[in-house]
């Protein structure tokens, strides 16, 4: 799965804060996101992450 810095991905469950969309912030064996909703910044392992991940949107394509 090739996810960059920057990119937006929607997972399958939400944050509590009732968003699906995250902003990557890292990458590596573990990913750092930060919710669209709320703000809050969180760090999950690349295994997890991929797992639960439905789309992602790069981020050249939400400049558009």
């Amino acid at each position: 799965m090739n996810i960059n810095i920057g990119d937006t991905v929607v997972m399958k469950k939400p944050h509590p804060c009732g968003e699906r969309r995250f902003l990557v912030l890292r990458v590596g064996m573990d990913f750092r996101l930060r919710c669209q909703g709320c703000g809050h910044e969180f760090m999950i392992p690349r295994i997890k992450a991929e797992k639960n991940i439905k789309e992602v949107i790069p981020q050249n394509e939400k400049e558009s």
